[in-house]
Order: structure tokens, then sequence, then C-alpha cells
């Protein structure tokens, strides 16, 4: 039984799928007509249908002999809020939206898993396809637990996979562990008194706090955490003014703080606390945090991320399997699952392509078959 070769006789239409997908790119909490489209397709083949959750979010069951088991497998199916520069004939029809990290991969690849595992029923239990919104948003999953889809949808284990340039296509990544860091994503407000260019002596200038701010952020990592543990302190945006003789009376900072343990977390956070606090009381302006929704550290579960590799490594081979994965100061909403339910999450090889996020990235569709057959083959293999 091959189970790679058998999957990829469905890899033309799994392309059509994600391009569809692609060229309708919806963002966090807004994938209706995604939506809509995946629970079409998942009721042709005979899953129960459950939509809703989580706003946008779809759980999809079958059931098959007299297992008891259940095994929950996730794709993401949100968008960002980027202009698509690629020049390909499915391009985004939506501007200001693509499809720029892979979650029109992600979808087609369980779609594709998903018909395959009706057709065949080649298990003995439950498994349940997870199709979740809002990942970009680090909302997506908190959401859909909100809802209830732990207790309504209980499931004995669960697993995430994502793309991920730079490693080589179609080769398997798993760690056990943390995983990808938690993430705490702050707005800063600084407001000041405004006041004409070229008089600086009436203003409380927030553009000059703002920027002191910044700078003395950098040393939160460098100068606090130790040297083998991981933080990042990243402002990302700097927005006031808009004409270079007026000092404005507001500026916004906007922060991405990561972590990958819960004392270096709080060191971190309770050290950007005091610098912003202290920085705007020294340029005596006015200062509001709001800290935002916080993500969570990813966790792998040992024994399930052994069984994973394990399956990964029977369907591609040692060459294209390492167990010593990467740990990532990138963030996943995944995360909030595998906290409370025994799980892993593995990356997948793009290949040379532009990272993620990047207004010519490209999913590597040679992938659609090799993730399916995964899923395939790890629906198989835990529901004996």
């Amino acid at each position: 039984m091959n189970t790679l070769f058998d999957v990829s006789k469905g890899q033309n239409q799994m392309k059509e799928w994600r391009r569809h997908i692609h060229q309708h790119p919806e963002t966090a909490f807004e994938e209706v007509k995604t939506a809509e489209y995946v629970a079409s397709l998942l009721t042709s083949w005979g899953y129960e249908v459950i939509t809703g959750i989580g706003k946008t979010g779809i759980v999809a069951s079958l059931t098959h002999g007299t297992g008891e088991s259940v095994i929950g497998l996730r794709a993401d199916m949100d968008a960002l809020p980027i202009d698509e520069t690629a020049d390909i004939e499915y391009k985004s029809q939506n501007p200001g939206k693509m499809h720029a990290c892979g979650h029109d991969g992600h979808t087609a690849m369980l779609l594709g898993a998903g018909r395959f595992l009706s057709q065949t029923k080649r298990f003995n239990g439950t498994v349940r396809l997870i199709f979740q919104p809002a990942e970009e948003a680090i909302s997506g999953a908190p959401a859909m637990i909100g809802d209830g889809l732990l207790e309504k949808f209980p499931m004995d284990a669960v697993f995430g996979l994502h793309n991920m340039p730079g490693l080589p296509q179609g080769t398997f990544h798993f760690r056990e562990g943390p995983m990808m860091a938690a993430v705490d994503n702050w707005e800063v407000t600084l407001t000041g008194k405004g006041s004409h260019g070229s008089m600086p002596e009436k203003s409380i200038d927030p553009v000059v706090a703002g920027a002191s701010i910044v700078m003395a952020l950098q040393t939160v990592v460098a100068r606090n955490v130790p040297p083998l543990e991981s933080a990042v302190v990243t402002v990302g945006a700097f927005r006031t003014g808009d004409a270079g003789n007026v000092i404005p009376q507001t500026a916004v900072l906007r922060l991405s703080i990561r972590s990958l343990t819960k004392d270096t977390r709080e060191l971190v956070l309770k050290r950007v606390r005091t610098i912003i606090q202290s920085q705007a009381a020294s340029f005596d302006v006015r200062c509001e945090i709001n800290q935002g929704s916080p993500g969570e550290v990813l966790e792998n579960d040992p024994s399930q991320t052994r069984f994973a590799a394990n399956v990964a490594l029977n369907l591609v081979g040692p060459d294209k399997v390492s167990t010593k994965g990467t740990t990532y100061m990138g963030s996943e909403d995944f995360a909030f699952f595998s906290a409370q339910v025994p799980g892993c999450y593995c990356l997948i090889g793009n290949g040379d392509t532009p990272m993620v996020h990047h207004p010519e990235y490209r999913f590597d569709e040679r992938n659609l078959s090799v993730g399916a057959a995964y899923w395939i083959a790890l629906v198989e293999s835990f529901l004996k």
C-alpha cells in the first residue's frame, strides 16, 4: 500500500481547490465564503459538518467501525492583508488580501485527505477535520475553544502542519517540547502636546519620546535575557504625525514580544513595561498600554511527536524526516489546542521560495499530495 502514490492521483483536484481559495482570500473571521466552499465539499463526502465554531470555523467528523479513539487534524483558512505581487494566473481577486502564508494549501491538503478517507475508510474510530479561522490574529483557536470545541468534539490527540520556505521541499521537521514562541502584541499610545514645528518649546513631543522608547527597548533582550535563552522584542510600527512642520499630539507604537518559557516571558514583559512607563515619564508624555490577546508557547507532546515522526518516516523515508527541528520564534495559535489535548505540530519544507508573509510568496503545490498523504497515514496509524 503506497499512500503517497494513491493520494497523488488527486493532485489536480487539490490544485483546483487551492487555487480557488487563493483567488478569493479572506482575512481573520471573514472567511465566510471560504467556509461555505469547504463545508459544501465535506458534506458531499458524508461528513457530519458543523459550522460557525469560533465564528467561521468548521468541524467535520467521520466515524467508521467500532473503535472509540478520536483523532483531530487542523488546517487554517485565513489570509493576510497583503497586496499580492506575484504574476500568476490565479492571483488574488480581492485587493489588499492574499494567501501569503499558504493557508490555502493547508486547507486543500486537508480536503484531499478528507475525501480519500471518506472513500477508503481504512480506519477504525473517529476523525475530526478542524478548519480554523483567524490563525494570523492568534484568535481563531481560542474562539473555537470558547465555543466549546473540545467539549462538543472531544479528541484523544490533535495534529497540525505548516509549510516553511527555506526548508527542502517535501521534507518533514519535528521537535519535541517547545516548537514555537508565545507572542504578546502590545499597542502603546503616547500623548503629549502638539505645537508648530518652529516652536518645540511649546510642545510635549511624543515623537522624541517614542524614538527614545524604541531605542531603549533594544536593551531588553541584549541585557536582561540569558544568552542561551530566546526572546524577541520588535517594534513593528511607529505611527505619528503627517507634516514636517507640525509636532503631533500623539504617537502609537506597536510591539511584538516573543518568548519560549514562562520565566523569560514574565521577565521580558516586566522590563518592557518598566522601560515604556519610565521613558514616557521622563519626557512628560502620558502612555497607555493595550496588551492585546496573548499567544501561548506551542508545546509538542513527546509521545505524539515521536508517533507522528515515525508515520512520516514510513511515508517518505529517513532522508526526508528530521526529529531535531528548529524552534521558531514565530507564533501559532495551534498552541491553544495542544495545551489542552496531546498533540504535535510539524513543518513541511516549501523549498527555495520567498518567506511567508511576503507579497511574492508561493505555496509549492507539490506539497499538496505529500501533506494529504501524511494526514491520511496519521489517521490510519492512529485509528488502526
